[in-house]
Formats: C-alpha cells, sequence, structure tokens
C-alpha cells in the first residue's frame, strides 16, 4: 500500500474541512450496508464511479461518516487524514479508485465494528448452492481470478468480488455484499475468455480497471445480498510443494493475524481494535472450515483445487 494514513482530531477535521469544503464540486450519499457515507468531491470521474459502485441513499438522510476526495498541491500524492470520531476521511491527491472505495468501506467498516459487533473482510464471497465461501489473500494472490473463474459456474453466486461485511447469529454466520457493481481489471478474458463480452464494453481507468455491472454476463439471479458462511480459502504464492491443507481456528488466526487479515486498508489500527478484531475473527474461524491453498501452479490447477474444496469439481 502506497498512500499514507494520519490520524487527527476533531478540530483539526473542523479546520481542514471549511479549508476543502469550497472546493467541493459534487457531493453523493450512498449506502454501505446501513451506513450513509457521504462523498464530497471535484472531480466529475470520481462521482460517476462511486455512483455506479455503491447504492444510492437518500439525500435526506444524515450521514454517518464523510470522504472528500480532493486534488491540493499543498499535500504530498496519495494523503488520507482520518478523524475516528466524526468518521471523515480526507483523501487528497489520490487518482486510484480502487483505493478510493475501499476507503469508504473501511469508514463503514470502522462504524460497525465499534457499534454493531459487524466486521469486515477484505476478500471476495461467493454461494455455492451448499452454502458460502470466501476467498482471502494478499495482493497478486488470486482472489479476483479464482473468484471469476467460480463464477463460470452456473450454480455459483456472488455476494461480493472484493469485500464484505460479516456478523454472528448463534452458530451460523452471515455474509452481506455492500456494492451494486463489480470492479475488474483489464486481464481479466485473458485468463477466462468467458468474460471477454464484458471486458470489451467495460470503461477502464489508467490503472487499467473499471467497474462493470456483473448481471451482463451471469444474470441478475446470481447475485446474492448474503450467504451463510462455510468455508473461507486463504491463497498464498510460495515455493512449498503441499498445493492444499485445512488449517485449525488457532492455525488460521495467526495466519490472518500475522497478515493483518490482508486489508491493508483498516483505517484504526490500536489496542482496542486489535482485540475486537481478534475476538470476532476467533469465534468466526470456531464455526467455518479453513483451508490455505498454494497458488504456485498454473490459475487452471489452482481453480481446481478451489472448486475441490467448494464441492464443485462434478
Amino acid at each position: 500500500m502506497v498512500y499514507t494514513v494520519r490520524s487527527i482530531t476533531i478540530e483539526e477535521k473542523e479546520e481542514i474541512a471549511s479549508r476543502y469544503t469550497p472546493l467541493v464540486k459534487f457531493e453523493h450519499k450512498s449506502d454501505i450496508y446501513g451506513c450513509c457515507i457521504k462523498l464530497l468531491t471535484d472531480a466529475r470521474i470520481v462521482k460517476d464511479r462511486w455512483e455506479e459502485n455503491f447504492f444510492a441513499m437518500s439525500q435526506n438522510i444524515r450521514s454517518h461518516g464523510r470522504l472528500y476526495v480532493l486534488d491540493d498541491p499543498r499535500e504530498s500524492k496519495d494523503t488520507v487524514l482520518y478523524d475516528a470520531q466524526s468518521k471523515t476521511a480526507f483523501l487528497l491527491n489520490i487518482t486510484y479508485y480502487g483505493w478510493i472505495k475501499s476507503l469508504a468501506l473501511s469508514v463503514a467498516g470502522d462504524i460497525l465494528e465499534d457499534e454493531h459487533s459487524i466486521f469486515s473482510i477484505h476478500g471476495a464471497c461467493i454461494d455455492t448452492g451448499c452454502g458460502g465461501l470466501c476467498i482471502v489473500g494478499a495482493s497478486g494472490a488470486g482472489k479476483t481470478t479464482h473468484t471469476y473463474g467460480m463464477l463460470r459456474d452456473e450454480r455459483v453466486h456472488v455476494i461480493a468480488d472484493d469485500w464484505f461485511f460479516v456478523r454472528e447469529f448463534g452458530k451460523d454466520v452471515l455474509a452481506y455484499g455492500s456494492e451494486k457493481n463489480f470492479y475488474i481489471r483489464a486481464d481479466l478474458a485473458t485468463i477466462w475468455p468467458e468474460f471477454e463480452d464484458l471486458v470489451e464494453h467495460a470503461e477502464f481507468d489508467g490503472e487499467g480497471r473499471a467497474v462493470v455491472d456483473l448481471r451482463w454476463v451471469v444474470g441478475k439471479g446470481r447475485i446474492l445480498p448474503l450467504t451463510r458462511l462455510r468455508t473461507m480459502i486463504l491463497l498464498e504464492r510460495r515455493g512449498d510443494p503441499v498445493r492444499c491443507r485445512q488449517l485449525e481456528p488457532s492455525e488460521a488466526l495467526h495466519h490472518l493475524e500475522s497478515h493483518t487479515y490482508f486489508n491493508p486498508h483498516l483505517l484504526i489500527r490500536n489496542p482496542f481494535k486489535e482485540a475486537l478484531r481478534k475476538s470476532f475473527f476467533l469465534k468466526l474461524l470456531s464455526h467455518i472450515d479453513v483451508y490455505l491453498v498454494n497458488t504456485s501452479g498454473t490459475p487452471a490447477e489452482t481453480q481446481q483445487l478451489v472448486r475441490g474444496i467448494a464441492g464443485l469439481c462434478a
């Protein structure tokens, strides 16, 4: 992760907001899993992508969190200032929309962790017809590749391809999506040709990414709002000849903690938050099966392993 995050006080937030408010040209409120997150920006392209990405919220609803996305030549490139008290983030000189949308989800996640015992997982989540399966790993490990590989199977439904929210109900763990549309890479069709038409009609940014409506390809009925989570796959690329093994909850927790839950966009990292997340993930991992999959083989070989874990070999 290249951008830097600096925590600010609510007094600093007020001073900074008064400085930037006159620069704001576009405002839009979105519903991110029940949180009203307000975008304030000077860039039409950011506003347009945001509206494609997230569900709209009534403009009469008061915002729970805010993102100012602006250019300021006085600040360094890729700067993030965050006030945890008011849930206000200033994203300055950030051109990569992927970070903008992830930080919006992170602001919502900060609210939900503190107030509602709802937690974020930075990964993809699908439903195989026998329950939910999530795919988690570091950037470049293959989350997107294998999520879309699974979506070639008509039995598979998608909840989220990058970020989802999780809450417990007794022994059940429910996973919820929050994005209206999905953010794909331009090379998707080179791996899975089935998505060539989707890629062909997408408008990609300078980073080779685009917000797209997967319903064009998989149909409206295969986008689900939630699933009961049963399985987690941790992807890791390494030279170890072992391709797949199941982890005990304590081992899986250690793996997640040592990689900061594979979420580089967490805005607040302090002892309180660490304890909160550790407690939640320990309970989560005791209710689901966790597999560590080595992605050092070809995409087709790893996809076969993932499909086997999901029970979709036939």
